[in-house]
């Protein structure tokens, strides 16, 4: 049976808020990669959910910069977003492996800087969709 696309939506936007509050956290905790890497991570569950919300049956990938394109085709505004939502884009592995660090470690990579900034962003992308949201 396929699932109710508001419910749907609710869903991983429920999801989208619980890893901003966790990148919040752990910004707060000096984590700065693993902060970086959650508001990437609210970002793409945010616009996953309207998608979904849409009637979306598959939502794939994990470009933020991409799924904005894919949410267009449903609301023109998200065109504007796409710039902005990409700044995320980078966290989705550096934040996470060694090997995409040059003889480093993500943890000293990232600083609070970078978490103000992912957080800035993820913030904005999540009350852009929240006003696109059925429901609201």
């Amino acid at each position: 049976m396929k699932p109710d696309p508001v419910e749907e939506g609710r869903r991983w936007f429920e999801q989208s808020e619980q890893d901003f509050a966790a990148a919040r956290l752990l910004g707060g905790a000096h984590h700065h990669n693993l902060a970086c890497f959650h508001a990437q991570q609210a970002v793409e569950k945010a616009l996953k959910a309207y998608l979904f919300s849409q009637g979306a049956r598959e939502v794939r990938g994990h470009s933020a910069s991409v799924l904005c394109e894919d949410a267009a085709h449903f609301d023109p505004s998200f065109s504007g977003l796409k710039k902005t939502a990409a700044l995320v884009d980078k966290y989705y592995i550096s934040t996470r492996y060694p090997n995409s660090i040059i003889g480093g470690r993500p943890r000293e990579a990232y600083d609070e800087r970078d978490t103000e900034r992912a957080l800035e962003v993820a913030g904005h992308v999540l009350e852009f969709v929240r006003a696109r949201l059925p429901g609201g």
